[in-house]
Protein backbone atom coordinates (compact mmCIF):
# COMPACT_ATOMS: atom_id res chain seq x y z
CA UNK A 1 0.00 0.00 0.00
CA UNK A 2 2.72 2.42 1.03
CA UNK A 3 4.51 1.51 -2.62
CA UNK A 4 1.18 2.64 -4.31
CA UNK A 5 0.60 6.41 -2.27
CA UNK A 6 4.35 6.71 -3.06
CA UNK A 7 3.74 5.88 -6.41
CA UNK A 8 1.31 8.09 -6.55
CA UNK A 9 2.42 10.89 -5.40
CA UNK A 10 5.41 10.40 -7.69
CA UNK A 11 3.00 10.31 -10.67
CA UNK A 12 1.10 13.66 -9.40
CA UNK A 13 4.42 15.31 -9.61
CA UNK A 14 5.49 14.66 -12.33
CA UNK A 15 2.18 15.45 -14.02
CA UNK A 16 2.73 19.14 -12.31
CA UNK A 17 5.80 19.31 -13.22
CA UNK A 18 5.42 19.00 -17.09
CA UNK A 19 2.17 21.21 -16.72
CA UNK A 20 4.76 23.82 -15.66
CA UNK A 21 7.52 23.23 -18.35
CA UNK A 22 4.81 23.21 -20.89
CA UNK A 23 3.23 26.54 -19.59
CA UNK A 24 6.70 28.09 -19.56
CA UNK A 25 7.54 26.68 -23.36
CA UNK A 26 4.70 28.24 -24.36
CA UNK A 27 4.53 31.56 -22.73
CA UNK A 28 3.14 33.98 -24.48
CA UNK A 29 3.80 37.45 -22.01
CA UNK A 30 7.27 35.52 -21.04
CA UNK A 31 10.60 38.23 -21.79
CA UNK A 32 13.64 37.02 -23.61
CA UNK A 33 17.07 38.29 -21.74
CA UNK A 34 19.27 40.52 -23.84
CA UNK A 35 21.44 43.83 -24.36
CA UNK A 36 20.50 47.50 -25.47
CA UNK A 37 22.04 50.50 -26.39
CA UNK A 38 22.07 53.85 -27.97
CA UNK A 39 23.29 55.82 -30.63
CA UNK A 40 25.41 57.97 -29.06
CA UNK A 41 25.12 60.70 -31.72
CA UNK A 42 21.06 60.48 -32.72
CA UNK A 43 19.12 63.24 -31.62
CA UNK A 44 16.03 62.11 -29.61
CA UNK A 45 14.10 60.78 -32.20
CA UNK A 46 14.88 58.07 -34.83
CA UNK A 47 16.23 58.11 -38.27
CA UNK A 48 15.02 59.04 -41.32
CA UNK A 49 16.45 56.75 -43.34
CA UNK A 50 16.26 53.13 -41.75
CA UNK A 51 15.90 50.03 -43.64
CA UNK A 52 12.64 49.18 -43.01
CA UNK A 53 12.12 51.87 -45.37
CA UNK A 54 9.76 54.71 -43.46
CA UNK A 55 11.78 57.55 -44.57
CA UNK A 56 10.81 60.77 -42.15
CA UNK A 57 8.38 58.97 -41.11
CA UNK A 58 10.78 57.11 -39.06
CA UNK A 59 11.70 59.97 -37.32
CA UNK A 60 8.37 60.52 -35.59
CA UNK A 61 6.97 57.05 -35.37
CA UNK A 62 5.75 56.63 -32.08
CA UNK A 63 6.78 59.84 -30.64
CA UNK A 64 10.57 58.94 -31.36
CA UNK A 65 10.76 55.89 -29.61
CA UNK A 66 11.99 54.05 -32.30
CA UNK A 67 15.01 51.42 -32.35
CA UNK A 68 17.59 49.23 -34.81
CA UNK A 69 16.89 45.66 -34.42
CA UNK A 70 19.55 42.98 -35.40
CA UNK A 71 18.54 39.35 -35.47
CA UNK A 72 14.93 40.81 -34.80
CA UNK A 73 14.95 42.86 -38.38
CA UNK A 74 14.47 39.00 -40.07
CA UNK A 75 14.90 40.49 -43.78
CA UNK A 76 12.40 43.46 -42.83
CA UNK A 77 9.34 40.96 -42.33
CA UNK A 78 10.67 42.32 -38.15
CA UNK A 79 9.89 45.79 -39.37
CA UNK A 80 7.42 48.26 -37.64
CA UNK A 81 6.53 45.64 -34.77
CA UNK A 82 6.11 46.82 -31.32
CA UNK A 83 8.28 45.52 -27.97
CA UNK A 84 8.20 46.60 -24.23
CA UNK A 85 12.37 46.77 -23.63
CA UNK A 86 13.35 47.47 -19.59
CA UNK A 87 16.90 47.22 -18.30
CA UNK A 88 17.06 45.02 -15.72
CA UNK A 89 19.68 47.12 -12.81
CA UNK A 90 17.10 48.13 -10.37
CA UNK A 91 19.21 50.99 -9.38
CA UNK A 92 18.30 52.87 -12.60
CA UNK A 93 15.46 51.23 -14.10
CA UNK A 94 11.91 51.42 -14.25
CA UNK A 95 9.43 48.23 -14.88
CA UNK A 96 8.02 49.73 -17.47
CA UNK A 97 10.48 50.66 -19.19
CA UNK A 98 9.71 51.84 -22.94
CA UNK A 99 7.51 50.31 -25.71
CA UNK A 100 9.41 51.31 -29.13
CA UNK A 101 9.22 50.54 -32.73
CA UNK A 102 11.57 48.74 -35.18
CA UNK A 103 12.51 51.12 -37.86
CA UNK A 104 16.06 49.94 -38.85
CA UNK A 105 18.62 47.05 -38.87
CA UNK A 106 21.72 47.14 -37.29
CA UNK A 107 23.63 45.57 -34.50
CA UNK A 108 26.71 46.74 -32.21
CA UNK A 109 28.07 44.73 -28.32
CA UNK A 110 26.06 41.80 -28.90
CA UNK A 111 22.92 43.73 -28.68
CA UNK A 112 19.26 42.74 -30.04
CA UNK A 113 18.65 46.85 -29.88
CA UNK A 114 20.09 50.10 -30.39
CA UNK A 115 17.46 53.03 -29.24
CA UNK A 116 16.91 55.72 -29.64
CA UNK A 117 18.54 58.59 -27.41
CA UNK A 118 14.82 59.27 -26.09
CA UNK A 119 14.11 55.74 -26.27
CA UNK A 120 16.80 54.70 -23.93
CA UNK A 121 16.34 57.51 -21.02
CA UNK A 122 12.96 56.51 -20.96
CA UNK A 123 13.63 53.56 -19.25
CA UNK A 124 15.37 54.76 -16.60
CA UNK A 125 13.48 55.42 -12.91
CA UNK A 126 14.15 59.56 -13.06
CA UNK A 127 16.66 61.88 -14.79
CA UNK A 128 19.11 61.55 -13.17
CA UNK A 129 19.35 57.75 -13.24
CA UNK A 130 18.65 58.40 -17.05
CA UNK A 131 21.76 60.10 -16.84
CA UNK A 132 23.63 57.14 -15.64
CA UNK A 133 22.00 54.68 -18.03
CA UNK A 134 23.34 56.62 -21.07
CA UNK A 135 27.14 56.69 -19.27
CA UNK A 136 26.79 52.82 -19.45
CA UNK A 137 26.12 52.34 -22.92
CA UNK A 138 25.36 49.22 -22.71
CA UNK A 139 22.99 47.61 -20.79
CA UNK A 140 21.26 44.49 -19.86
CA UNK A 141 17.72 44.11 -20.83
CA UNK A 142 14.34 42.08 -21.12
CA UNK A 143 12.18 42.26 -23.76
CA UNK A 144 8.69 41.13 -25.28
CA UNK A 145 6.51 41.98 -27.87
CA UNK A 146 3.97 44.21 -27.11
CA UNK A 147 0.81 45.89 -28.24
CA UNK A 148 1.11 49.48 -29.19
CA UNK A 149 -1.58 51.93 -31.01
CA UNK A 150 -3.95 51.22 -33.85
CA UNK A 151 -1.96 49.85 -36.67
CA UNK A 152 -0.86 52.89 -39.37
CA UNK A 153 -0.92 52.62 -42.73
CA UNK A 154 1.90 55.23 -44.15
CA UNK A 155 1.43 56.37 -47.88
CA UNK A 156 4.72 56.24 -49.05
CA UNK A 157 6.14 60.11 -50.57
CA UNK A 158 7.15 58.29 -53.45
CA UNK A 159 3.80 57.01 -54.61
CA UNK A 160 1.93 59.01 -57.61
CA UNK A 161 -1.33 58.71 -57.97
CA UNK A 162 -3.46 57.25 -58.80
CA UNK A 163 -0.72 55.10 -60.77
CA UNK A 164 1.73 53.82 -58.37
CA UNK A 165 1.03 53.16 -54.49
CA UNK A 166 3.77 52.50 -52.15
CA UNK A 167 3.34 51.97 -48.46
CA UNK A 168 4.68 51.09 -45.22
CA UNK A 169 3.03 49.29 -42.11
CA UNK A 170 3.51 50.56 -38.41
CA UNK A 171 2.61 49.42 -34.90
CA UNK A 172 2.44 45.75 -35.53
CA UNK A 173 1.38 44.20 -32.57
CA UNK A 174 0.89 40.78 -31.55
CA UNK A 175 3.60 37.34 -31.78
CA UNK A 176 2.94 37.30 -35.17
CA UNK A 177 4.17 38.85 -38.21
CA UNK A 178 2.80 40.90 -41.27
CA UNK A 179 4.02 38.18 -43.98
CA UNK A 180 1.74 39.47 -46.79
CA UNK A 181 -0.71 41.95 -47.52
CA UNK A 182 -3.70 42.35 -50.26
CA UNK A 183 -4.96 45.21 -51.69
CA UNK A 184 -8.89 44.98 -52.55
CA UNK A 185 -11.45 47.30 -54.35
CA UNK A 186 -13.62 48.25 -51.18
CA UNK A 187 -16.91 47.82 -53.52
CA UNK A 188 -16.50 44.34 -55.15
CA UNK A 189 -13.89 43.32 -52.65
CA UNK A 190 -11.72 42.11 -55.40
CA UNK A 191 -7.89 41.94 -54.38
CA UNK A 192 -4.56 42.08 -55.65
CA UNK A 193 -1.54 40.38 -53.68
CA UNK A 194 1.25 43.13 -53.33
CA UNK A 195 4.87 42.90 -53.39
CA UNK A 196 7.20 43.17 -50.48
CA UNK A 197 9.72 46.08 -51.82
CA UNK A 198 11.85 46.21 -48.76
CA UNK A 199 11.61 46.27 -45.46
CA UNK A 200 8.39 47.34 -44.50
CA UNK A 201 7.58 48.62 -47.79
CA UNK A 202 4.18 47.43 -49.83
CA UNK A 203 3.73 48.14 -53.24
CA UNK A 204 2.13 47.94 -56.55
CA UNK A 205 1.59 49.26 -60.18
CA UNK A 206 -1.57 50.08 -61.53
CA UNK A 207 -3.59 50.46 -57.70
CA UNK A 208 -7.64 49.96 -57.68
CA UNK A 209 -9.86 52.55 -57.97
CA UNK A 210 -11.72 53.99 -55.46
CA UNK A 211 -11.68 53.16 -51.81
CA UNK A 212 -9.10 50.51 -50.89
CA UNK A 213 -9.18 47.76 -47.95
CA UNK A 214 -6.34 45.97 -47.04
CA UNK A 215 -5.77 42.57 -45.97
CA UNK A 216 -2.90 41.45 -43.75
CA UNK A 217 -1.71 38.05 -43.42
CA UNK A 218 0.02 37.23 -40.22
CA UNK A 219 2.10 34.33 -39.41
CA UNK A 220 4.00 32.32 -37.23
CA UNK A 221 6.68 29.86 -37.03
CA UNK A 222 4.71 26.83 -36.34
CA UNK A 223 2.78 27.58 -39.59
CA UNK A 224 -0.33 29.33 -38.05
CA UNK A 225 -1.64 31.85 -40.34
CA UNK A 226 -4.94 34.41 -40.12
CA UNK A 227 -6.05 37.12 -42.05
CA UNK A 228 -7.33 40.29 -40.65
CA UNK A 229 -8.77 43.64 -42.31
CA UNK A 230 -8.76 46.64 -40.87
CA UNK A 231 -12.35 48.56 -40.12
CA UNK A 232 -11.25 51.51 -41.80
CA UNK A 233 -10.20 52.33 -45.55
CA UNK A 234 -7.65 54.06 -47.20
CA UNK A 235 -9.89 56.59 -48.94
CA UNK A 236 -10.38 57.54 -52.68
CA UNK A 237 -8.32 60.26 -52.66
CA UNK A 238 -5.01 59.04 -51.23
CA UNK A 239 -2.30 61.54 -51.35
CA UNK A 240 1.28 60.69 -51.01
CA UNK A 241 2.81 61.63 -47.58
CA UNK A 242 -0.67 60.90 -45.70
CA UNK A 243 -1.52 58.70 -42.63
CA UNK A 244 -4.13 56.39 -42.16
CA UNK A 245 -5.22 55.04 -38.88
CA UNK A 246 -6.66 51.07 -39.41
CA UNK A 247 -8.74 51.52 -36.92
CA UNK A 248 -7.69 47.83 -35.23
CA UNK A 249 -5.03 46.62 -32.87
CA UNK A 250 -3.62 42.80 -32.99
CA UNK A 251 -3.24 40.33 -30.46
CA UNK A 252 -2.63 37.29 -32.53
Amino acid sequence: MAFSHLSLLFLFATFLLMQTLGDAATCSDCFTHSRATYYPNSDEQGTETGRCGYGTFGATLNGGDVSTASDLYRDGVGCGACYQVRCTNSDYCSDKGVTVVVTDHGSSHQTDFILSRRAFVRMAQTTSEATSLLSLGVVDIEYRRYPGKNITIKIDENSNYPHYLAFVIGYQQGKKDITAVQLCETQNFVCKLLDRSYGAVWTTSSPPSGPLSIRMLFSDDDGDETWLTPVNNIPEDWKPGSAYDSGVQVNL
